[in-house]
């Protein structure tokens, strides 16, 4: 059924802006051969640059013969040294891949509550004991909750959007377009971190230790926590005040009744599941969410704990708490994976979803087949980034581009806005999230270092841009299905009505969001817990 409705909207003859989008982005690789093919570019660049005698000045280390700051060359690719470590060094590349180990273990247990039916029931509970009047917001708030449940929040909540507004009797179309801007307009914005956050920071992780301006510095997934939190509550108006006053008006009354459209429609229904049933899961559930939170409550607080430091600050006059807590912000890769793995088992058991611990076991197994892809295209994305880093291009790049922003007088906060607007047009192209982190971040991430913002800023600023136009891209790959949704209400709904819909949501959550990083860098509040907007380098050294 995806199938067929992107064949018919392909045959619609997409014109002007959103026809040229449409055209260009499917002319794009796919983003593994995207790499591949900026490796090649890349090998040939370092050549030209190496030739050529291209080097800059490195900003934090000194020279040990000269005390000077080291001169840093640009390194041919092609050189003896960089082939061989491109055979030898292979498999550690790919393994030491940040992002490959945080993500994978996140998403064994998110397989788990995926599977076993706890993510989806958890939110179409939120959803439908939602009152008429608060409809919007709550289904809206669901949305943005639930990026953490991956792929459930568009093929449950989505859908299930549309059937509850129609129940209530309003236009379905509004129901769809609210949830939609929630869960792909809204992916960064959360009131907790997750997948994404331990996705993005292991690829920020990556680009500061190739650029080596920073050693000690180590991603911490709750680097934006702050700022996804106060995202959330500044998004959710936008959606609602959006459908509520400029969506719902335009697409007029609905009196097409609660389930219209669903005769010969294959489209699972939601809310079929036995709610008794599903409460008795979710009852369990939360009471494994407890367990965890309370079994990470003992590791900080009790007598011994094993993820408190207590001995970094001996010594130090000033240290800081966060300091001491770094153990505790490492370990929440750790949390999510228990917390997903055990509310998922719970929910299943108590539903039968799980009948033993072959079901658990086959659950995990088949969330790393989901994985697939993306193994391969951190495979490349690996290999990209490691080159990078040892062509020197990438320092070089930081270090040239931060001389020509600061040349300009540009203010920092300005910057950062920039960049939001240039990763919300690049995303209208290269839709997979990880895939243009990945090619962004080696460049920007020192570049902003030098410039005196933090990787956490880089990255939020990232995640800005990265969400907002998420919902107007045909090349977004739940868009089809989307449109599949959309169609079992209003049978001529197209691409370009779909995208229509959604443009005022676009523009006014990548408005926000700008402007919202750019104050938020103004005010210099902090990011996350030990994640300040601004940075400072460490002092000079041999």
């Amino acid at each position: 059924m995806v199938g067929e409705a992107a064949a018919q909207t392909d045959n619609q003859g997409m014109t002007g802006i959103l026809g040229w989008i449409e055209r260009s982005g499917n002319k794009l690789p796919d983003p593994v051969f995207l790499f591949f093919y900026l490796i090649i570019a890349l090998i040939a660049v370092s050549i030209i640059c190496a030739a050529l005698g291209v080097s800059a000045f490195h900003p934090t280390t000194l020279d040990e013969a000269t005390g000077a700051p080291l001169q840093i060359e640009a390194v041919s690719l092609l050189s003896a040294e960089n082939i061989q470590r491109l055979w030898v060094e292979m498999p550690k590349t790919f393994t030491h891949f940040h992002p490959l180990g945080y993500v994978l273990v996140v998403m064994l247990g998110a397989g788990v509550a995926e599977r076993s039916g706890f993510f989806a029931a958890g939110m179409a509970s939120a959803v439908k004991s939602a009152p008429k009047s608060l409809l919007t917001p709550v289904v809206a708030l669901v949305a943005m909750l639930g990026n953490h449940a991956a792929d459930a929040g568009y093929v449950v909540l989505i859908p299930l959007a549309g059937i509850l507004f129609a129940a209530a009797g309003r236009h379905p179309l509004a129901g769809i377009a609210a949830a939609f801007a929630g869960v792909s307009g809204g992916f960064s914005a959360n009131v907790s971190p997750g997948q994404l956050d331990a996705l993005l920071f292991g690829i920020t992780e990556e680009a500061v230790a190739a650029s080596a301006l920073d050693p000690a510095w180590t991603a911490n997934i709750a680097g934006n926590w702050y700022f996804i939190s106060v995202m959330t509550f500044l998004f959710l108006p936008i959606i609602w005040y959006v459908t509520d006053k400029v969506i719902e008006p335009r697409l007029g009354p609905w009196t097409g009744g609660a389930m219209a459209g669903s005769e010969n429609n294959d489209t699972p229904d939601p809310t079929e599941q036995d709610p008794a049933i599903a409460a008795k899961g979710l009852r369990h559930a939360g009471v494994a969410a407890l367990f965890v939170v309370g079994l990470w409550f003992v590791m900080v607080f009790a007598p011994g704990t094993p993820l408190i430091d207590e001995a970094v600050c001996e010594g130090i006059n000033d240290c800081s708490i966060h300091a001491q807590l770094a153990p505790l912000y490492r370990s929440l890769v750790g949390a999510f994976f228990l917390l997903f793995l055990l509310t998922g088992w719970a929910y299943g058991r108590a539903t039968g979803a799980i009948k033993n611990h072959r079901d658990l076991v086959n659950m995990m197994a088949e969330s790393m087949k989901d994985m697939g892809y993306y193994l391969v295209l951190a495979f490349a994305a690996a290999h990209f980034v490691a080159m990078f880093g040892w062509s020197n291009l990438g320092l070089i790049s930081a270090v040239h581009g931060a001389d020509a922003i600061q040349s300009t007088g540009l203010p920092l906060p300005l910057v950062l806005g920039l960049m939001v607007l240039f990763t919300g047009l690049l995303n209208l192209f290269v839709g997979s999230a990880s895939a243009k982190w990945a090619l962004l971040a080696p460049i920007l991430v020192p570049m902003l270092m030098l410039l005196g913002i933090s990787p956490e800023g880089a990255t939020a600023a990232y995640r800005v841009g990265d969400s907002a136009t998420n919902i107007i891209t045909p090349l977004m790959v739940y868009f089809p299905l989307i449109l599949v949704f959309a169609q079992r209400w209003q049978k001529d709904f197209g691409l370009g009505s779909l995208t229509a819909m959604m443009v005022p949501y676009s523009i006014w959550l990548l408005i926000s969001g700008t402007l919202l990083i750019v104050l938020w860098f103004y005010l210099g509040i902090p990011l996350g817990p030990d994640a300040p907007v601004g940075y400072a380098l460490p002092a000079s050294g041999g």
